[in-house]
């Protein structure tokens, strides 16, 4: 079974850093721009709480966790004997 592509925490962390540090304080007296900022900081936190949960019942399960830094796949795994002997071939 192939492992479970979850986002690596630091996407949580690098956002919530960002908005709280950042944007919160750009939202200067605008109070509905403050609110809204507010409320994508309470939701990245759920969210990252249910990736957490995710997490748990894959630990109780024995179910791998492939965390992710991007979209793109992970490198592939080369054969180190087919990529030696061809190197050496050269």
């Amino acid at each position: 079974m192939e492992p479970l592509p979850l986002p690596s925490h630091i996407h949580y962390e690098l956002l919530l850093q960002l908005l709280e540090r950042q944007t919160l304080r750009a939202t200067g007296e605008n109070a509905v721009l403050r609110e809204q900022t507010q409320q994508l900081i309470v939701t990245l936190r759920k969210a990252m709480a249910q990736q957490k949960q995710i997490e748990t019942m894959c630990e109780q399960t024995n179910y791998a966790i492939d965390y992710r830094w991007s979209l793109n796949d992970p490198p592939k795994e080369e054969n180190t004997d087919e990529v030696s002997s061809s190197q050496s071939s050269l």
